[in-house]
């Protein structure tokens, strides 16, 4: 149902061309993995746009684009920010069709945007990359508005899929990854990964409310590669399973919905 919002990525970039494949990847478990996160993100956009006063809303590092429909469609205003203009250039096309939605050079760890500017603001693998997540969670907390919702999604630290990806860049074993999937393979450059009891405690020492929180996304090495749909749908099974016990840490993603009190 996303496939249509891949069409206006440059295809001579290798980083749209991961974007594309990702969300669109012949192994299922690959491209679960990302549309889990991608429902997840929709469905909240959609269900806390609906009390926004002012209307405008920001997505730090938009990557490929894949919000920014949703975003434009839900706010009178959208700004995508990242902190080079290099990394925006891919979805200028976005910015000609969709009339409400603009294009920011600003950095989400010491940002230029004025105090409670924005209604929703929107981070989804984005923390995992910055030096200093602490600073990026107070730069939200001051450009939203009181009321205001920051939609966060980060890798845990010691899921499954972190911990065998240290061993897939490995010399050697990169090649056979990729010879395994066919498909584009880019090293993740996650260099900032928190616990879940890490990033609570950055949340809450920011002042943040948590209304809303989530953990998904299982990933099992040689089941997730060689077996297929049946294989790995049995992930898929075994993850909504662990996600409601203590070992849900294994999962890949945890997501939030915060909101700055009034």
């Amino acid at each position: 149902m996303f496939k249509n919002k891949l069409s206006h990525l440059r295809s001579d970039n290798p980083l749209f061309e991961l974007q594309k494949t990702v969300y669109e990847s012949k192994n299922y478990t690959r491209r679960n993995l990302h549309q889990l996160r991608l429902t997840w993100v929709a469905n909240a956009i959609k269900k806390y746009s609906i009390n926004a006063s002012f209307a405008k809303a920001l997505e730090y590092g938009p990557g490929s684009g894949i919000y920014l429909p949703i975003l434009t469609n839900h706010f009178d205003m959208v700004i995508a920010a990242d902190v080079e203009m290099a990394y925006l250039s891919g979805i200028q096309a976005s910015v000609q069709s969709d009339g409400n939605l603009q294009l920011e050079v600003d950095n989400i760890q010491d940002s230029h945007f004025l105090h409670e500017s924005f209604d929703l603001v929107l981070c989804s693998e984005v923390l995992e990359h910055v030096s200093s997540p602490d600073k990026a969670l107070r730069n939200l907390y001051r450009i939203l508005a009181p009321g205001g919702i920051a939609i966060i999604t980060t890798p845990q630290r010691y899921s499954l899929m972190e911990l065998f990806c240290k061993i897939a860049f490995l010399p050697g074993v990169i090649n056979l990854v990729r010879f395994v999937y066919q498909e584009p393979i880019l090293e993740s450059g996650h260099i900032s990964l928190k616990t879940y009891a890490e990033l609570n405690s950055m949340i809450n020492q920011v002042g943040f409310e948590v209304i809303d929180h989530d953990k998904f996304g299982l990933y099992i090495p040689i089941v997730a590669e060689f077996g297929g749909t049946f294989g790995g749908r049995f992930i898929e099974f075994l993850g909504k399973y662990l996600h409601k016990t203590s070992l849900s840490w294994m999962l890949w993603t945890q997501a939030y919905v915060l909101r700055k009190p009034l």
